[in-house]
């Protein structure tokens, strides 16, 4: 799958060990950046090239984002028409199920600073498992969402 990763100074160190690992896996990964660690860096900047690359095909390419609570970086990227994104910032992994089947997310926004590497490892893990019923009920609601932005 190809994946397209980014991360402010928040996520970086997140980023940068999540990169190799999805590597290994077997998955495509461009690197948005940030590229170095700059406690004055804001998100937008990085969010912004993320979105852009998931939009050359949101169905089938997905973004993951490491921020610092995962929250404003969702925010931004569900401005744009064709982003769903999701934030995991906590430890129930039942909700990813539902980022998937109910929400198509194609943008992980993880809350950096409120999970673990391994934590984030198997959200990801699930959260790229998981597929989305184009023939669900889901799906007409998400249609109804893309009329309205």
């Amino acid at each position: 799958m190809k994946l397209i990763i980014g991360a402010d100074h928040a996520g970086y160190e997140l980023k940068e060990k999540l990169k190799p690992w999805l590597v290994g896996l077997g998955h495509e990964v461009i690197d948005v950046g940030a590229y170095v660690l700059d406690n004055a860096d804001d998100y937008p900047d990085f969010v912004a090239p993320l979105v852009e690359k998931v939009l050359e095909d949101p169905d089938e390419i997905r973004g993951i984002f490491c921020g610092g609570s995962g929250q404003g970086e969702a925010i931004m990227a569900n401005r744009s028409r064709n982003i769903r994104a999701v934030v995991y910032a906590h430890h129930d992994l039942s909700i990813i199920k539902v980022m998937r089947t109910d929400s198509n997310s194609n943008f992980f926004s993880i809350g950096a600073r409120f999970i673990s590497e391994s934590e984030a490892k198997e959200a990801i893990t699930s959260w790229l498992s998981i597929s989305f019923d184009p023939e669900s009920r889901h799906a007409r609601r998400l249609a109804k969402l893309e009329s309205n932005t």
